[in-house]
């Protein structure tokens, strides 16, 4: 019977160079990981935030709008957590979301008051800083020709 319960070093086994390649290869891909949570939480905030903050009645239109948004921008995320190395090349798009979302009020609103606008314009600039994070590590990771 062969003597398995020896436990030795596994450097100098011979498919170790090709173990070490596809275990950095998987990790590669996941340099913005800690981004997807917050991206998620904001989609979700900006989806909730008219009943947050309460301006249901007052600007209809702008529940619509944050709620059709936010439900993006939480796709967004979930398929930065899916399919990352698809889905990065869509964080410029999450930064055009952003700058909407800044001028939102103004545009889809009717006289929005100064806790609407902030509330949009803080979103809007949590996109852009998310999504230019996102775009920068995705622009990093991909290799020139």
């Amino acid at each position: 019977m062969a003597n398995v319960s020896h436990r030795g070093d596994i450097s100098s086994h011979p498919d170790a160079p090709e173990m070490r390649e596809r275990y950095a290869r998987m990790l590669g891909g996941r340099d913005v990981a800690l981004v997807d949570g917050p991206v998620f939480l904001l989609g979700l905030y900006c989806a909730a935030s008219p009943w947050i903050l309460h301006y249901t009645t007052s600007q209809p239109a702008l529940v619509t709008h944050n709620l059709i948004v936010g439900i993006a921008i939480g796709l967004l995320a979930l398929g930065f957590t899916t399919a990352p190395d698809r889905m990065y090349g869509l964080s410029w798009a999450m930064c055009a979301m952003g700058v909407w979302m800044i001028i939102a009020p103004w545009i889809v609103g009717r006289n929005p008051d100064t806790g609407v606008v902030l509330n949009n314009v803080i979103i809007g600039a949590l996109a852009v800083i998310l999504g230019l994070v996102c775009a920068g590590t995705a622009a990093k990771r991909t290799p020139m020709p």
